[in-house]
């Protein structure tokens, strides 16, 4: 098996790192995107309560829905490629990134906002000096989730065209080439626990204040 791994990279190290950046380009654009959308909706749950229940159930339900489904109903409506795989995993990141950014922001102690409040911090410099670095760890926690679960869900995008490391499981699957399959799925598990590594050192040093 080894023979055949190192074959493979020999006769398709340009391809294998071709595949390896369409995936780094899928996942982090629909992190982005995820982010963006998660901390924005978060806050304006916040801002105004009556709009919560109604925001986070609808996100919560879509996270219920299998990464398969989601993409595949991207198909009649955007047609197949990087697009509409970006657009399938941004909907399935926004759920974690969304409820962390809330928990964050509502679990700040009322005596630090009363505090900033008494000594003249206005509304936006309290959520910019107060809530929202007081709720990053809670909201990078939620950030770290939705990216380990792109990086994973961005193989199954290869099925609508969006390329990625999940062309080459998919034609190990269908070949029953099994140095393709622990090529494709070692790579993947790699890049996943490189992502939750990353935010947990990102983490570290942006909270390093705390210890």
């Amino acid at each position: 098996m080894t023979q055949l791994i190192t074959s493979y990279f020999q006769a398709n190290g340009g391809r294998f790192w071709g595949m390896l950046g369409t995936h780094l380009t899928v996942s982090v654009l629909a992190l982005i995107c995820a982010a963006l959308i998660g901390v924005l909706a978060g806050w304006w749950c916040v801002r105004r309560p009556r709009s919560q229940k109604f925001i986070t159930g609808f996100f919560g339900f879509l996270r219920v829905v299998p990464s398969l489904a989601i993409l595949l109903l991207m198909v009649p409506i955007m047609g197949t490629g990087k697009a509409p795989a970006i657009v399938a995993l941004v909907i399935l990141a926004i759920p974690p990134i969304l409820i962390n950014t809330v928990t964050g922001l509502e679990g700040i102690p009322a005596f630090m906002l009363e505090t900033a409040e008494g000594i003249g911090m206005t509304e936006t410099q309290v959520w910019r000096s107060v809530r929202f670095p007081l709720a990053m760890p809670m909201i990078l926690t939620g950030v770290k989730t939705a990216a380990v679960e792109i990086v994973a869900s961005a193989t199954l995008a290869s099925k609508i065209g969006a390329g990625g490391l999940g062309d080459l499981i998919f034609a190990g699957i269908g070949l029953f080439r099994t140095e393709l399959l622990l090529i494709g799925g070692i790579s993947v598990a790699l890049l996943s626990l490189a992502t939750g590594l990353i935010f947990t050192l990102t983490e570290k040093r942006i909270t390093r204040y705390r210890t």
